[in-house]
């Protein structure tokens, strides 16, 4: 097996698992597919050097499947193998995720930060269902801003007009 950055594993990645790459303010994911290469959601850009790491990734509404090795999409980020369904989905068999995986490589899809994301797309190869934590986190965490941010108008309307009121 070819090590590929050993040093940033508890265990060294096998064929199938989840590779988590660590951004600022995201994460990126990507598949690991043996030999130190992963197949992952790039946007498909003009621009020299505009990867998986760069702005443009999450601006674009479009992404291209490509394999590369993994140290390339990390870019000096730090990473881990992450499977964190395997409690609640059985992954599929190996050999059905690498040729499923395989078989996007070049196809430009459609891609959503909220919905088509990196991570959706390790995930439906690995489980067959389509999964972001990340975009949950977000979702309820905004949910949870906006209902404090209400909490603390209404409080302030109420104390506003309690004061003016004596």
């Amino acid at each position: 097996m070819m090590s590929v950055g050993v040093s940033q594993f508890c265990v060294e990645p096998e064929p199938g698992d989840l590779i988590e790459i660590f951004r600022i303010g995201y994460e990126h994911w990507a598949i690991y597919v043996g030999g130190g290469d992963v197949i992952h959601l790039a946007p498909p850009s003009e621009y020299p050097g505009a990867g998986s790491s760069s702005i443009f990734s999450i601006l674009s509404s479009r992404a291209v499947v490509k394999q590369e090795p993994l140290r390339d999409v990390a870019g000096g980020c730090r990473y881990r193998v992450n499977n964190y369904l395997d409690h609640k989905y059985r992954p599929q068999p190996v050999n059905k995720i690498i040729g499923a995986a395989k078989e996007k490589i070049g196809e430009e899809i459609e891609y959503s930060v909220l919905s088509r994301n990196c991570e959706h797309f390790v995930t439906e190869l690995r489980y067959g269902a389509a999964s972001s934590r990340q975009v949950k986190q977000v979702v309820i965490g905004g949910e949870v801003t906006l209902g404090l941010g209400i909490l603390g108008v209404i409080g302030y309307s109420l104390l506003k007009k309690r004061y003016q009121n004596q």
